[in-house]
């Protein structure tokens, strides 16, 4: 484990999230996502009352579905089990509001303004964060390693995303040579 050896713990929670990014028979891209909470030890809870141990507490679903640009063209939910009577009727058409935004710097508050507090799902509202990071890896990648054999610039705003993406550094000068210079 890369990890310091832990405390003497126990496990009462696991979360699972796993995304999978998907190229579509007709050029777009579906990713999606599946949420799993579940717990070691009953839980009581106000709406399903004793939730036993390693049924879910959440279990939801998510596609995201975008274009090359990582401009959302659809995005549908599916809350399969969560605690609370209301949970599973949470107005899908909320998301409408994220049809047409691209994945971009500023996503997460751009979600986070549609559809943060009262107007979303908690839950699904912090998977949209592992469904943009899945879908920039999805895009990115296929871009990079498209069929023509040639090496593509990555989008304006791939370079200085990160600290091992910084536009004079080894990785952006070898892999675009004078991409990012000012001269």
């Amino acid at each position: 484990m890369p990890l310091p050896p832990p405390a003497n713990r126990e496990p009462p929670h696991t979360r699972q999230i796993v995304c999978r990014g998907y190229r579509r028979a007709d050029g777009l891209w579906d990713i999606d996502a599946h949420l799993r909470d579940t717990r070691d030890e009953p839980l009581q809870t106000f709406g399903r009352g004793e939730i036993p141990p390693g049924e879910p507490l959440h279990e939801m679903w998510m596609r995201l579905t975008v274009d090359d640009e990582l401009t959302v063209i659809d995005l549908r939910a599916s809350i399969e089990q969560a605690p609370y009577p209301a949970c599973p009727h949470f107005p899908a058409e909320r998301f409408e509001k994220l049809i047409g935004q691209r994945i971009a710097p500023g996503w997460t508050a751009r979600v986070r303004l549609a559809l943060g507090g009262v107007h979303g799902c908690t839950h699904l509202v912090e998977l949209l964060g592992p469904l943009a990071t899945t879908a920039i890896q999805t895009v990115y990648a296929w871009r990079g390693e498209s069929l023509d054999g040639h090496q593509h610039q990555p989008p304006e705003d791939f370079i200085d995303s990160c600290h091992s993406l910084v536009a004079d550094g080894e990785v952006a000068q070898r892999l675009w040579p004078g991409r990012g210079d000012d001269d």
